[in-house]
């Protein structure tokens, strides 16, 4: 995508002064995507994913959050909101460090960020996205595709995602990151996939 208003970079200092509900990603100061509106298959998939995290992580240290939050991958709390170059809002994240969690944004990587695919995000979250979360130290990234139904699972080892594996709707995932937790995906693909989409990414 093109830079808004042609702008060679931009800073977190200047999207704080942007209308509030206006939102874009940007990695390495050029905007990626501006936040488009979302579909009902994508929002079913992210209703039932949050709703197995947040029930597990209930009263546990880690947290998790959805879309919209900013997070900015490379920061911690000191940096200057003018030097701050990449920030994005993944679908899904679970932190585990309290001290990442700002009043009005999450500062550093999460433990776990959470992708749904759509035609017009999936090639940042397969390529832009995936390489800016490997080099920021995200230690497992779901690349969730509700259309064929499958998720992705890309485990951080030695500063290099490695795919676990493929899971299906008829699959349970358990979550690396999390000791005991374990998701039957179909409660996450509440209703079973049709043969043939107009549209797969």
């Amino acid at each position: 995508m093109s830079l808004i208003d042609n702008r060679e970079e931009m800073t977190y200092a200047e999207y704080l002064k942007w209308d509030e509900g206006k939102r874009c990603e940007v990695l390495d100061g050029q905007v990626i995507s501006m936040t488009p509106a979302r579909t009902p298959d994508h929002q079913r998939v992210l209703r039932e994913l949050a709703v197995e995290f947040a029930m597990y992580l209930r009263g546990k240290e880690c947290e998790t959050f959805t879309s919209p939050i900013d997070v900015c991958l490379f920061d911690k709390k000191k940096t200057d909101i003018n030097k701050i170059k990449n920030w994005v809002q993944p679908d899904l994240i679970v932190v585990c460090d309290e001290n990442k969690i700002d009043n009005k944004r999450i500062i550093g990587p999460p433990d776990l960020a959470a992708e749904i695919l759509s035609p017009s995000t999936a090639k940042n979250d397969r390529i832009l996205k995936f390489n800016k979360y490997e080099e920021a130290g995200i230690k497992e990234y779901w690349i969730v595709d509700p259309y064929n139904q499958v998720i992705e699972v890309y485990l951080l080892e030695d500063g290099t995602y490695q795919r676990q594996g493929m899971f299906f709707r008829k699959d349970v995932i358990k979550v690396n990151i999390l000791s005991d937790l374990e998701i039957d995906l179909k409660n996450v693909f509440l209703i079973e996939a049709e043969e043939e989409y107009e549209d797969k990414v």
